[in-house]
């Protein structure tokens, strides 16, 4: 019996030992909360300010600013400058919006601004011709020039040896180099050839 009871003893003995380790072990954790409730509560005080910076990144566009020229038919026509990414149409709103007699079909206000660029728009007077400067009268289309830096697709359909797919392509290299000074730039199209380019230049003025 004296035996069987110094083995209670030590087993007694042994689980007391292993209760006070678990017991310690417990209160250390208790007094240092590192991974648990603690750090995801930092961690989502901190994700909420890194969020919160990151909106201003966005709202913050890269690259330099543009300078633009905007004339023709806008309330305020003068000298611009738009942010890095800008289009046509915010540098004609930017001048004060079209006025009532533009034109603004005439022009692709989806186009991307380029610094320096000049964005013209046309105005139509009586009898449906479009001038750039918004006055003046215009004579019918077929009995004179047209002038390329405001030509429509349909002025434009009426050259010989122009359709409609290179009058678009003409309008849309027009928009891309913010404008043309020169009748002889539209040799860099293709599909206008040396034939073409003789009926551009007898129909076209810059």
């Amino acid at each position: 019996m004296g035996s069987l009871s110094r083995s209670q003893l030590l087993v007694y003995g042994a689980v007391a030992v292993t209760l006070l380790l678990v017991g310690a072990r417990w209160i250390r954790s208790a007094d240092h909360p590192g991974s648990a409730g603690g750090g995801v509560s930092f961690s989502s005080s901190s994700d909420s300010a890194g969020s919160s910076g990151g909106s201003f990144g966005v709202d913050s566009q890269g690259g330099e600013d543009v300078v633009v020229d905007v004339a023709g038919a806008v309330s305020e026509p003068g000298v611009y400058r738009l942010p890095a990414g800008s289009r046509v149409n915010d540098a004609v709103q930017r001048a004060g919006g079209a006025t009532a007699r533009a034109a603004v079909q005439a022009i692709n206000l989806a186009a991307r601004l380029s610094d320096g660029q000049q964005v013209v728009v046309p105005s139509t007077v009586r009898g449906g011709a479009m001038v750039a400067g918004g006055s003046g009268t215009a004579a019918d289309a077929s009995e004179g020039p047209i002038s390329i830096g405001t030509a429509t697709v349909t002025e434009l359909d009426t050259i010989e040896g122009i359709g409609p797919v290179t009058a678009q392509n003409i309008i849309d290299f027009r928009d891309q180099h913010g404008g043309i000074s020169s009748v002889d730039q539209l040799d860099q199209i293709d599909g206008i050839g040396p034939a073409t380019m003789d009926a551009l230049r007898a129909r076209l003025q810059p």
